[in-house]
Parts: structure tokens; C-alpha cells; sequence
């Protein structure tokens, strides 16, 4: 299976696991030995909770080794239950033979006889429900990943109803292209030729490129694979034998089919989980607790300068992606119209826009900026994950359509908030001294550097640069 995409499901399918085996142990614990069931597994265990924890971490590793963490192309309620059985026997076999040797005979065996079928049915009723949940997000679009498929041809289509089969990946089919195209079935599309494929990187949403050329169009496939890459996309290519060698890459698996991976950027998947967790429980704690700063705020910007509070602006967010962008106002109402007379006076060599002594700047917007303030709302773009604490600046689209091909990889990483070129060289004037920054973010990225970011954002914000 892809890995990037299995990885999510599996890591919240092992913290279920867990979490459940040890609330399950408590809980038939309570109902058992009633309130006073730590006093009663004491004698018999020192530390009740640590075996506890020891039991779940079993639990799972017991999973692991049956398969039960593995995607399957055949996935089915009924083989979930036989393997989930022949896991709990093996369970209830361990724990048997722990109790003997440690003298534990006096463990309640009715405790026992509740708690393995009670594991078994819990575990396979997590996963039914988190199955059926992961499509019915998937069904509606949540979070969605866009796949371009190279190729039209009956390779092609198989491949391609591979890759939506597996609603769990999360993976839709954006469209086809191909310079001799066969019939494609709706719903999906035909986009034009090969030639076409720069343009549609920069027209369309597209996370993925999937490459299913004839073996005769190599060196074609290979000019597509460096032209995907410097863009940032992530470029599969299913074959049977791989003969010729890229720069980099690796072998993985989809339903049978042998898959050769181009991955640009981060693929740490349970990082990049563990960066949206930190990005989610951050942005709802700070809205919580900047909530009278931001309401304070709010009735400052009315009284001094009147309706609206709030700048809503089109940016463009992962691959192509456009969403409304919120900041406290901090111009004048016709800012927007007096663009264009002032874009010569830019101090930005490139694609951006910044001026130091913007006149359509009110002065209590200069003040918000100066202190970063005026940022503060997009604590609601990064909970509603259009955008991540840390990340490159989310762009204007009259910026993107004038980038170069290396600026777009930018957009193969969510914006953040802040970024490794706010805290370096935010008085640089060439963009793409901040395009390198960012591409350099993109390449190293670790939770690491997000916290190191992070850390120097605020002493930055607080000096006002």
C-alpha cells in the first residue's frame, strides 16, 4: 500500500487499540471489583496501572505481528473477525501463561472469560466504525489529495480505479492526460496532452502525478518525473520491472501492483500527523485564551477606524488550493483599489509585494503590524487546516502566476503562520532569498525545526521585525 496514506490510518488505528485495551482492562476492573479494584489487584500486582499499560502495549504489538496493522486489498467485517480472533487467543495465551509464572493464582477467572471476547468485539467494532468514518469523510472530500494520471490507455484506467478504490487513501482522480487519448469513462476527464502538463500543475489542484506511459515513452516519462519534482508533486509510476534508474525513489505497493515512488518534501507521515495535532490543540488553546485580546482588538479597530474588523483575501494554500485568508484590517477600505499605483515603489525584487511606509496603512494598523497582531485570526485558518503554524507564507494568486518553476514548490507544503524566513531575513528584498528559505524549511523539515521556529517567532514579533 501507498505508505504516505496507510501510515495516518494505521498510527489512529494502534492508538485506538491501545487506549481501548487499557479503558477495557479498568473498566471490567471497576465492574468486577467495584470501586476499591485497585486494593484488589495490589497484592496481587505492585503496580496495577504499569501492568495495565504493559497489557495494551501487548495488545497491539500482538496486532502488529498478526497483520492487523497491514493494509489489505480484500478488506472485509469477516476476515477482520478471524484475524482479531486468532490475535486474542494468542492474547489470552501469553496472559495465562504470565499469570502462571509470576503465582497469580487467585485472579478472578469470570474477570478472564468477560475479558477476552469483550477485547475481541471491541477491537473489531473500532475498526468497523473507523473504516466506515475514514469514507464517509473521504466520500464527501474531506482532505483529499488530487492524483493527475499520465497516460489514458487501459493500464492507465486500472490504475487509476486502483488508487479510488481505496477510499482510506484518500485519493481522487483529478483528470487525464495523454497525446493520444482512449476512451475514458465519466466521471473522470481528459485534460489535454502531454505538453499541457506544466500548465495544468499550475491550473488545477494536483497533490499527485501517476505516470502510466507505454515502457516506449521512457525518456518522456523521465523528463515528466524532473518536471513533477521541481514543482513538488509526488510522482508515482506502477511497472512490473523498473529498468531504468531515477534519482530517487522507492518501491511500494498498491493491490498487486508495484509502485516506484518520487517523493519531494517531507513523507514523515506520523510527523506530519503529530504537526497537525500540535497545529489543532495550539490554535483552539490560543483562540481560547487570546479571546479577550481579540475581542479587544476587534472593538478598537470599529472605534478608531470602522467596519470591517476583519480582512478576508483569496492566498493559495497546498498544491493550487484557495482559501480565505483572515487578518484584522490594517488599511484604509479602498487599499485594494490603490494596489496598482504603488506596485512600482515595491522593496521586493520578485513575484511579492511589501512596501515599509504603505500610506493605505492606518496608524493603528501600523501598530498591529508592528507587533504582528494583525495575524492573529489565522488561528481559525490554521484549526480549520488551510494553513499550519508553521510553513511557507500563503501567496497571493497574482504572485503564483508569475513564479518560476522552482518558486512553486513552495506550494507543495501547507502555509504557515509563521516560517523560516520571518525569523531570518525578513528585511531581505529579493523573494527569492525568502523562496530558498522556504524551499530550505521544506527539505529539513522536522517537529523539531517547527518548535525552533516557533520559539523565535515571538522575541521576533515582540521586536517588531
Amino acid at each position: 500500500m501507498l505508505r504516505r496514506h496507510a501510515s495516518g490510518f494505521r498510527a489512529l488505528l494502534m492508538l485506538a487499540d491501545a487506549a481501548l485495551a487499557l479503558v477495557l482492562l479498568v473498566a471490567l476492573s471497576r465492574t468486577r471489583f467495584g470501586e476499591d479494584w485497585l486494593e484488589v489487584w495490589r497484592p496481587l500486582l505492585e503496580v496495577p496501572i504499569l501492568a495495565a499499560l504493559v497489557f495494551a502495549t501487548t495488545w497491539v504489538i500482538i496486532l502488529w505481528l498478526s497483520g492487523l496493522y497491514r493494509p489489505r486489498a480484500r478488506w472485509s467485517i469477516r476476515s477482520e473477525a478471524i484475524a482479531i480472533a486468532k490475535a486474542t487467543v494468542v492474547m489470552g495465551l501469553i496472559t495465562g501463561t504470565v499469570l502462571f509464572a509470576i503465582r497469580l493464582p487467585d485472579v478472578s477467572r469470570l474477570f478472564l472469560i468477560l475479558l477476552f471476547p469483550s477485547q475481541w468485539l471491541l477491537t473489531l467494532a473500532t475498526r468497523v466504525v473507523l473504516r466506515w468514518g475514514f469514507e464517509r469523510l473521504r466520500a464527501r472530500g474531506y482532505n483529499a489529495r488530487y492524483v493527475l494520471v499520465v497516460g489514458s490507455g487501459p493500464r492507465a484506467q486500472a490504475f487509476a480505479r486502483k488508487l479510488e478504490d481505496h477510499r482510506e487513501l484518500g485519493l481522487r482522480v483529478s483528470g487525464f492526460v495523454d497525446d493520444e487519448p482512449f476512451d475514458i469513462p465519466r466521471p473522470w476527464r481528459y485534460l489535454g496532452s502531454t505538453e499541457t502538463i506544466e500548465t495544468l500543475l499550475q491550473s488545477e489542484v494536483v497533490d499527485e502525478v501517476a505516470i502510466c506511459l507505454p515502457f516506449s515513452q521512457w525518456d518522456r516519462m523521465n523528463a515528466i518525473a524532473h518536471l513533477c519534482e521541481e514543482q513538488g508533486k509526488i510522482v508515482r509510476i506502477p511497472i512490473d520491472v523498473l529498468d531504468r534508474a531515477f534519482s530517487h525513489g522507492r518501491m511500494e505497493d498498491l493491490d498487486g501492483t508495484p509502485v516506484y515512488s518520487l517523493v519531494s518534501g517531507p513523507d514523515r507521515m506520523v510527523a506530519l500527523v503529530l504537526k497537525r495535532v500540535i497545529d489543532l490543540t495550539v490554535a483552539l488553546v490560543g483562540l481560547i485564551i487570546l479571546s479577550p485580546v481579540l475581542a479587544a482588538i476587534a472593538v478598537a479597530i470599529r472605534i478608531v477606524d470602522g467596519p470591517p474588523v476583519l480582512f478576508r483575501q483569496t492566498r493559495v494554500g497546498l498544491h493550487g488550493r484557495r482559501f480565505e485568508v483572515l487578518k484584522f484590517r490594517t488599511m484604509v477600505l479602498d487599499a485594494e483599489d490603490r494596489l496598482s499605483e504603488l506596485m512600482t515603489h515595491s522593496e521586493v525584487r520578485g513575484a511579492a509585494f511589501k512596501m515599509t511606509k504603505d500610506p493605505r496603512v492606518t496608524h493603528f494598523g501600523r501598530f498591529l503590524r508592528r507587533a504582528s497582531m494583525d495575524e492573529l485570526p489565522q488561528l481559525w485558518n490554521v484549526l480549520r487546516g488551510q494553513m499550519s503554524l508553521v510553513g511557507p507564507r500563503p501567496a497571493l494568486p497574482r504572485e503564483v502566476d508569475v513564479y518560476d518553476l522552482w518558486h512553486r514548490r513552495r506550494l507543495s507544503m501547507k502555509p504557515g503562520i509563521t516560517g523560516l524566513w520571518q525569523v531570518s531575513a525578513r528585511r531581505s528584498p529579493d523573494f527569492d532569498d525568502w523562496a530558498e528559505l522556504d524551499l530550505s524549511y521544506i527539505d529539513r523539515w522536522s517537529l523539531l525545526l517547527d518548535l525552533k521556529i516557533l520559539a523565535r517567532t515571538l522575541p521576533a514579533a515582540l521586536e517588531g521585525r
